[in-house]
Order: structure tokens, then C-alpha cells, then sequence
């Protein structure tokens, strides 16, 4: 080790991270060295391998010349919000509510195209509360058990919550304006895909660090369009319905993203987002039930 006496500095330690394994894979040792007084992080070599490392790494970067904001994704990195354990318990509670004869719920809320044209505009909100069946509750709790932790985890709690409540009325508007014939509906599904609508475009935060980071960007939303294919188009669906959650989701969450991480996650902002989806449910539910 005495004779490692060359540094080649790095700007992180993902950087360093990234470069060891560019010269590990050209047979060239080094040793990852921590920031200090002297240097930020840095690489250090044998001197008989500093000008081949270099090479390496410059044609290394040279390949990788669209994507020098990758050391910024660590920020991006999203967790995952048990309390939707909540959401899944409500739903759950809504659901046993509207199977009994005498509640009268699962008509005063479904979705009706009929009665929405006539006013009762609140149809499209209290039907995303409701579902047919145990088979079709069970299918919404467990893809929005994912769905939903993850986006309240990237923009919180009540922000993520009423966007993808609102993507769910959306759907419901979007089937009101394109099914040619009077039609029914209720589930959550809709608000499920807009909690994946929020959830592929939550990397557009990243536009703001780096105009390189487009690919990225676009990534991210063509995987969501994959997962909205392989959960939103079952032929025995409303596909209509989650297709305008899905955008309904997008266009939201492209709001939300562009918004900074430490704003649209302050705890003041999450409250008055939360307790506005609670007015809202509670709202909508009293028109329902007058």
C-alpha cells in the first residue's frame, strides 16, 4: 500500500462508487478513500496505473455523457407509508356498511350517468368509497396497498391521498363524458390508478437539477404506462374509469413533483390536505344520504 500514492478525486461517493467499478473492471486496484482536509472523495491508485485509470474513466464518462445527474438520485429514493394500512381499513369499513340491506349505500353512492347528468354530481366522489364484491374489494386493498404507501411516502400523507381521491372522481368523469349508454359503477380502482399515475411521474422533481435527467423522466412514466397495461386494461373492468384516474393521477402528480420535496411534505400542508379530503368524503356522503 505504500507505494498507492495517486488520487484521482470524485465529486460523491456514488461517483467514487461508480468509477472503483470502471477500474476494477479494467484490472486496475484502487481504494476508495472518504473525504478529508486534503481532498473530497478520491480513488487511489498505483502510480504505474494513474494514467490508464484516467483513460478509463474518461471514456467511461464520454459513454455516459446523458446521465451525469445520476448521482442525485439518492433524493428520489421512495418509502413506503404504512398508515395507508388506514385507507385499506376504511375501505373495508365502507364496504361491510354498504352489504347491509338497510343501509341503502351502495344505491345513494354508486356511480350513476343517469342521476350525475340529472345534479347529483357527488356520485362521482362517494362511488369511489363503495365496491361490488369481497373479489373486488380485495383487488383494489391489494394493489393500493402498494400503490398508495409508496405515493403517500413520496408526497406525503394527505397530499397523496386527496390527489389520488381526486384522480378516482376523475376516472368516474371521464367514464360520465365517453360511455355512449347510461351506465353503473363503484370501486376504487380509479383511485388506485391515479395513485399510479402520481407515482410515474414523481421523478419530474428532477428536471429542476438537471435537463439530462429527460430519459429518466420518461422512463419512469413509460413504466407506469406498462403497469397501468397490466393492472388497468382487464376487459371485465371499467377500463375507461381507470384510464382517467391514470391521467387524472399524471397530470397531479406532475403538479406535486414540480413542487419541492420540502414543501409539498411539510406536515401544516399534509393537515390542511387531509382535512380537506375528510370534508370532502363527509360532504359528498351527507348530499348522498339527505
Amino acid at each position: 500500500m505504500q507505494t498507492m500514492t495517486a488520487l484521482i478525486p470524485a465529486r460523491s461517493k456514488r461517483q467514487a462508487m461508480d468509477w472503483s467499478l470502471v477500474l476494477t473492471s479494467q484490472e486496475i486496484e484502487c481504494v476508495i478513500l472518504p473525504p478529508s482536509e486534503e481532498h473530497p472523495w478520491a480513488l487511489l491508485i498505483e502510480p504505474k496505473d494513474h494514467e490508464r485509470a484516467l483513460a478509463a474513466i474518461h471514456q467511461y464518462r464520454l459513454e455516459n455523457r446523458g446521465w451525469g445527474w445520476r448521482a442525485q438520485l439518492a433524493e428520489t429514493e421512495l418509502t413506503f407509508q404504512w398508515s395507508v394500512v388506514v385507507w385499506c381499513f376504511l375501505m373495508a369499513i365502507f364496504y361491510v356498511l354498504s352489504m347491509q340491506p338497510a343501509s341503502g349505500l351502495a344505491a345513494l353512492g354508486r356511480m350513476d350517468s343517469v342521476t350525475v347528468a340529472a345534479g347529483q354530481w357527488w356520485r362521482l366522489f362517494t362511488a369511489v368509497l363503495l365496491h361490488a364484491d369481497v373479489g373486488h374489494l380485495m383487488a383494489n386493498l391489494s394493489a393500493g396497498f402498494l400503490v398508495l404507501g409508496l405515493a403517500m411516502g413520496r408526497y406525503g400523507i394527505g397530499c397523496a391521498l386527496l390527489a389520488a381521491y381526486l384522480a378516482g372522481a376523475g376516472g368516474n368523469l371521464t367514464g360520465l363524458a365517453l360511455y355512449p349508454e347510461p351506465y353503473r359503477g363503484v370501486g376504487a380502482s380509479g383511485m388506485v390508478m391515479g395513485g399510479l399515475g402520481l407515482l410515474a411521474v414523481q421523478s419530474l422533481s428532477l428536471w429542476r437539477e438537471s435537463p439530462k435527467a429527460a430519459r429518466y423522466i420518461l422512463s419512469g412514466v413509460v413504466a407506469g404506462v406498462l403497469l397501468f397495461v397490466l393492472l388497468g386494461l382487464d376487459p371485465a373492468s371499467d377500463v375507461v374509469a381507470h384510464l382517467g384516474g391514470f391521467v387524472f393521477g399524471l397530470a397531479l402528480g406532475g403538479v406535486l413533483a414540480l413542487v419541492r420535496h420540502e414543501i409539498v411534505r411539510r406536515a401544516a400542508i399534509n393537515l390542511v390536505c387531509g382535512a380537506t379530503l375528510g370534508g370532502l368524503i363527509i360532504w359528498t356522503w351527507w348530499l348522498a344520504l339527505r
